[in-house]
């Protein structure tokens, strides 16, 4: 079967690093990132920040892109197929079911955020966002539009028509992601890619030019500059507190090796299947160091240098210590700050609109991993596929939409899918690489047709100091937010009492056991597929 599939791959090394950084670069690096370094210190969360992408986030892409080339290079593109190959065990590919759930779950939500951009994106462009200095206007249109107050709140168009309507641009965002990938690997994911990357650099640069020209506002508050806004983003300590008080927080060190995960891609099983597309010989260690380091710019270099100074000069120290939740600080604090500037509805367009690109670039990354299975395990056609994936994904968002209040559903499937299984996914990987298909293995197909020397520090690093920070750090989360819970609330116990909760995990179940009778399927065609070969070589 693998051998008479049409091998795709991507046309250019420079279109392999954009979808890749794509798929990288997203809300979270201009919502969650600096929300977080603020929280935190700045400058102390950013010593945590940059241990975990080199203990964690560096060499679990290194991985990803090892294995995922390896398993190209034998005709599987997809995570069920890739485990197979490397781990010759019948559970093996099952497996799998959590490199599909990941990304698929994490896009039925992510899909909804990514149309709060649009909305606010499109509000700045027919200057329909500016309600004044009072902030309870902000937080009462945002509570509103995604129907915080009650369930089924957001489906409902206010008096102001379609620009009010969160569904309306949640199907919007729907049909264009998956216009896109019906379009293919090189026609759409690459195509995209390739001019939205270079946008959304440009906007965040003009944006992040009118943030760093904004110098004192107001006069009456001589501390609310611009200066001082970059320091308290990259000032090593808080005020109250010492330098060594900040590094012993373990809250923090978990808060930065979870915004690494989601910063990179990596745990997703989206990098695996990407790399699968790379030729055999392609280098893939400078492609994965060059991605990574893009994806670092766009967070700390602009999204850490937009948000938070901008909110120190207009909102003072008090909202950037305190944000109104993760994405508030972008949502409800941010409209009020481009309220107060000079071309603030340019600048909030172009704000909104590089996250509605940031957003659709990883949106579309999170689709391709589901593609590939159905292709290659059931030998379903691009159309079939698609509108498979398409039906299963809208059932998901349709629920995220309905159980709005407060967020129930999405906050759900953030904790259970896009934290708890993305661990377990990264965990697994890890070991894979380090010690099924062995380390040293590993590196020797990450070196083949590098220009760049990987140390072999790396191969130490992948497979002991790796998988030890890791579960380290997800036993130190566990604890904290699945027994004890975060402000004495018990994920179980939610899970058990809240029929919301429990509606939106059976659904997240369902989806894990149609993959799994999928995959069970695809491993029977393999099986035909190789003994056919067998026959044909006898």
């Amino acid at each position: 079967m693998q051998e008479l599939r049409a091998r795709v791959n991507w046309t250019s090394r420079v279109g392999v690093i954009l979808a890749v950084t794509g798929s990288a670069v997203g809300l979270g690096n201009f919502l969650r990132f600096p929300g977080l370094a603020a929280k935190y210190g700045g400058g102390a969360f950013m010593i945590a920040y940059v241990c975990a992408f080199l203990f964690l986030g560096l060499p679990i892409a290194f991985a990803e892109w090892s294995m995922g080339r390896y398993g190209g290079r034998h005709g599987f593109n997809s995570s069920p197929g890739i485990y197979r190959l490397i781990w010759k065990n019948r559970i093996a590919p099952y497996f799998g079911i959590l490199a599909m759930i990941v990304p698929i779950c994490i896009y039925m939500y992510y899909v909804y955020i990514e149309a709060w951009c649009l909305a606010y994106a499109t509000r700045y462009l027919f200057h329909a966002m500016n309600f004044g200095p009072d902030s309870r206007c902000y937080e009462r249109f945002f509570a509103e539009f995604v129907g915080l107050n009650k369930h089924g709140e957001a489906m409902h168009t206010p008096g102001e028509g379609l620009l009010g309507s969160a569904v309306f641009f949640v199907l919007m965002c729907f049909v264009f992601n998956f216009a896109l990938i019906y379009r293919g690997l090189n026609k759409g994911i690459e195509w995209f890619c390739r001019w939205a990357m270079p946008a959304l650099i440009l906007c965040a640069l003009l944006v992040l030019i009118r943030v760093l020209t904004l110098g004192t506002p107001d006069p009456s508050k001589p501390d609310q500059n611009i200066l001082n806004g970059l320091g308290y983003m990259w000032n090593p300590v808080k005020p109250g507190s010492t330098f060594w008080q900040e590094l012993a927080n373990a809250e923090m060190w978990m808060a930065a090796a979870g915004q690494i995960f989601f910063s990179l891609s990596v745990g997703f099983g989206i990098v695996i299947t990407y790399a699968s597309y790379v030729k055999k010989d392609d280098d893939i260690a400078l492609s994965s160091l060059t991605a990574c380091a893009g994806n670092e710019f766009c967070e700390v270099a602009l999204g850490g240098l937009i948000t938070v100074p901008a909110a120190f000069v207009f909102l003072g120290p008090q909202v950037v210590q305190n944000p109104p939740g993760t994405f508030g600080l972008g949502f409800m604090a941010l409209p009020m700050v481009f309220g107060q500037m000079p071309l603030g509805d340019f600048v909030g367009f172009l704000f909104f609109f590089l996250l509605f690109l940031a957003a659709i670039t990883s949106s579309l990354s999170m689709l391709q991993p589901g593609v590939a299975f159905l292709e290659e395990g059931l030998g379903l056609n691009r159309r079939a596929s698609v509108s498979l994936l398409g039906f299963i994904t809208a059932l998901g968002s349709t629920g995220v939409v309905y159980f709005s209040k407060d967020l129930i559903a999405l906050d759900t499937l953030d904790f259970w899918v896009g934290t708890f299984c993305l661990y377990a996914l990264a965990a697994f990987q890890t070991v894979l690489f380090g010690w099924v298909l062995g380390a040293k293995r590993g590196m020797a197909e990450l070196r083949r047709g590098a220009e760049i020397h990987l140390p072999e520090f790396f191969r130490y690093v992948l497979q002991y100091v790796t998988p030890v920070y890791l579960l380290v750090v997800f036993g130190f989360w566990l604890t904290q937010n699945l027994i004890a819970g975060e402000g004495g609330s018990n994920r179980l116990q939610q899970l058990v009492q809240d029929p919301v909760v429990a509606t939106v995990m059976i659904f997240v179940l369902g989806v894990a056991v149609l993959f799994g009778l999928f995959i069970g399927q695809a491993v029977r065609n393999w099986r035909r597929a190789e003994a056919a070969s067998e026959e044909v070589m006898i």
